[in-house]
C-alpha cells in the first residue's frame, strides 16, 4: 500500500498545545482566567487546540464533598465559561472537570470544545485509579456513547482520562474506529514515571496514532505530580516533552508523517480475525 492509498487525502497539518502547571484546587474563577491566559498563549504559538490536566477546572484531589459540591451537568456554567473563551481567543479547547449527571452520579469527565464554542465531545473516565478516585467519581461506562470521536483540520481524534491510557484495550477502541490522535488529560503521580516514558509512547506506537498527555507539576495536598507532559508522533518518537516545571508544549502534526508511520508499522492491518473480534467485545 502506498502512502497515496492511505484514507487521509482531507488531514491538513495541525498544531497542539499542551499545558503542563500546578493544581490550583477549589479556585474554579482563578484556573479559568488561567485558561484563557494560556490559550491566549498557544494561539499566538499556532496552536489549533490546546489540552489542559485532568480536573483542571476545580483540582483533582479535593475530597468527595469538595467534588459533589462543584460538580455540574456538562451544559452548565464550566461549559459556557470555557466556550467563551474558546470563542474569544479562536482556539480548541479540552479540558477536565467534575461532571454530574441527571441521576446525581459525579463523573471525572474531559469536555473538548472548539474554537467556535460549540461541544465536540464529553467524556467519563471509566477506570477509576486507587481510593482517591473511587471515593470521588462513578467510573463512566465503556460504550460507544462514552468512546466517540470528534474531528479538527481533518483529524479524528478521542479522549481518554489518565488511568485509561494504562489499559491497552482503550486506545485500541479509538484505533479500530479511525482515531488519528488521543488527548489525555491526566493527574499522574511521580512515583508512576513509567507512564510518560515508556507507555504514552508504546500506546502510540501499537496503535499508529499520535497520543498527547497533560499532567499536573508539584503538588497538590499529599500528592506530588510527575509532570513529563508529552505530545507523542504515530511511532512513539516524543514532538515535544516537558521536565518537571510548567510548560506549555507546542508541535505541529503532520498528515505525511501519520502516513509514513502507518506505512512502516501495520499492527492494526496485521490483526487476526478473531482478536480484532475480542478486542472490539471486551
Amino acid at each position: 500500500m502506498s502512502a497515496a492509498e492511505l484514507p487521509d487525502q482531507v488531514r491538513s497539518p495541525l498544531t497542539l498545545a499542551v499545558y503542563q502547571c500546578q493544581s490550583r484546587p477549589l479556585d474554579v474563577a482563578a484556573n479559568l482566567e488561567r485558561m484563557e491566559r494560556v490559550a491566549g498563549q498557544a494561539r499566538t504559538r499556532g496552536a489549533e487546540v490546546v489540552l489542559f490536566p485532568e480536573m483542571f477546572v476545580t483540582g483533582y484531589s479535593i475530597g468527595a464533598s469538595a467534588v459533589r459540591a462543584l460538580a455540574q451537568s456538562s451544559e452548565g456554567a464550566y461549559r459556557h465559561a470555557v466556550a467563551q473563551i474558546a470563542r474569544s481567543v479562536g482556539i480548541a479547547i479540552v479540558f477536565g472537570y467534575p461532571e454530574r449527571d441527571s441521576t446525581d452520579r459525579v463523573f471525572n469527565a474531559a469536555q473538548w470544545i472548539d474554537g467556535k464554542g460549540e461541544v465536540v465531545l464529553n467524556y467519563r473516565k471509566t477506570h477509576l485509579y486507587g481510593a482517591l478516585d473511587r471515593s470521588q467519581f462513578s467510573a463512566g461506562v465503556a460504550d460507544p456513547s462514552n468512546l466517540q470521536l470528534g474531528e479538527l483540520n481533518g483529524w479524528k481524534m478521542g479522549l481518554l482520562i489518565c488511568y485509561d491510557i494504562e489499559f491497552p484495550e482503550n486506545t485500541r477502541r479509538l484505533a479500530l474506529a479511525g482515531a488519528d490522535c488521543v488527548l489525555v488529560p491526566t493527574a499522574n503521580m511521580d512515583r508512576y514515571d513509567f507512564v510518560p516514558d515508556t507507555l504514552v509512547p508504546t500506546r502510540a506506537f501499537e496503535n499508529q496514532m499520535v497520543v498527547a498527555y497533560a499532567n499536573y507539576c508539584g503538588p497538590e495536598g499529599s500528592l506530588r505530580y510527575g509532570g513529563l507532559s508529552s505530545i507523542v508522533d504515530a511511532l512513539g518518537r516524543p514532538l515535544a516533552k516537558a521536565k518537571r516545571d510548567e510548560t506549555l508544549l507546542v508541535a505541529v502534526l503532520q498528515p505525511a508523517e501519520l502516513n509514513d508511520a502507518r506505512l512502516q508499522q501495520t499492527h492494526l492491518q496485521e490483526m487476526r480475525a478473531y482478536m480484532l473480534g475480542s478486542a472490539m467485545n471486551q
